[in-house]
């Protein structure tokens, strides 16, 4: 099965592999440039950058959603090309039935109950008439409620995914990872809009899809305390290109600064006191939001009292142009 160099054996460890990749848009912009990455099987990774430094563009296109330039370049999943010089393979659907896409607004059927929209992720498993009335096995059924219990909204399962939160419309779309059987995690900043306190409870999510589930996570992140808090390793964009690609705890302000220079403010939110701010928060499960931002923005005590991965306050409402 193995050759003698062993090659098959790597690229099965290799959850993600990226060869030259570029993107350029219609306008000229070079939105990714010349991009080299691997991501190991198991591993949970952050990708980190200013907005328009192209970490939803690269998503994008290491789920296939998206070609690339048309110059020698590669994009594996699980081994599998996904995309080759600019062109997305025949076998997309396939390849794609391995990666649990969260987007940032969630991307539920707010009409759709809450179970239903989970369920979704057992489509491409089920016979064609299965499909299209909508009849989901038993099987399925089971295997959707429990994974809405495992990320803490199976008491919602009825109810119309518009009637959810935030934070829980992005567990249940968590939950719909683990119902497809996804083995690689694509999360597009998906605490960007969110409350600290739903930011934490979806992060927390996330590290146990990864560690308990065996999961392969790559999420892009505008806040750096958080990568430090939940990420081993951290892919850093500026421009299109990769500027830093190590620990995440060798993140300090000053490496963000010479990395990053003026943008890296965006990444830290320096602690400065935002409770006059008109920066909308969406309340949490219930709870008020003016409450939310009061608490957002630790105290100089606490900053200094707090752990170096902690120092840094939550981004509440970044641009997202990227």
């Amino acid at each position: 099965m193995l050759d003698a160099s062993g090659v098959l054996m790597k690229s099965i460890q290799e959850a993600i592999r990226i060869e030259r990749l570029s993107k350029t848009f219609n306008n000229g912009r070079k939105a990714l440039d010349e991009i080299d990455l691997r991501v190991e099987a198991g591993e949970m990774v952050a990708l980190i950058g200013a907005s328009g430094s192209g970490k939803s563009t690269l998503l994008r296109h290491i789920a296939g959603f998206t070609p690339s330039d048309a110059q020698p370049s590669q994009i594996s999943i699980l081994g599998r090309p996904i995309q080759q010089n600019g062109r997305i393979v025949r076998e997309v659907r396939s390849i794609r039935r391995d990666i649990g896409f969260v987007f940032q607004q969630f991307n539920l059927v707010n009409r759709l109950s809450v179970e239903t929209n989970v369920l979704v992720g057992a489509l491409a498993r089920l016979a064609w008439w299965r499909r299209l009335t909508g009849l989901f096995p038993r099987a399925e059924r089971a295997l959707s409620m429990a994974a809405l219990n495992e990320v803490g909204i199976g008491e919602h399962a009825r109810e119309r995914a518009a009637n959810l939160s935030g934070g829980q419309q992005q567990r249940a779309a968590l939950a719909r990872a683990l119902v497809q059987r996804a083995r690689i995690v694509l999360a597009d900043e998906p605490i960007a809009s969110l409350d600290p306190e739903s930011s934490r409870r979806v992060m927390d999510m996330l590290r146990t899809l990864n560690v308990e589930h065996q999961l392969t996570v790559l999420v892009s992140l505008h806040q750096v305390d958080i990568a430090m808090q939940y990420c081993p390793r951290t892919v850093a964009l500026r421009r299109g290109k990769v500027v830093y690609d190590g620990p995440s705890a060798a993140l300090s302000p000053a490496l963000l600064k010479k990395l990053y220079g003026d943008d890296a403010r965006e990444l830290l939110d320096e602690a400065h006191d935002k409770t006059h701010d008109k920066t909308h928060i969406e309340s949490h499960d219930g709870a008020d939001a003016n409450h939310a931002l009061h608490n957002t923005v630790p105290t100089a005590a606490a900053q200094d009292s707090a752990p170096p991965s902690r120092r840094y306050a939550f981004a509440l409402n970044p641009a997202h142009s990227n």
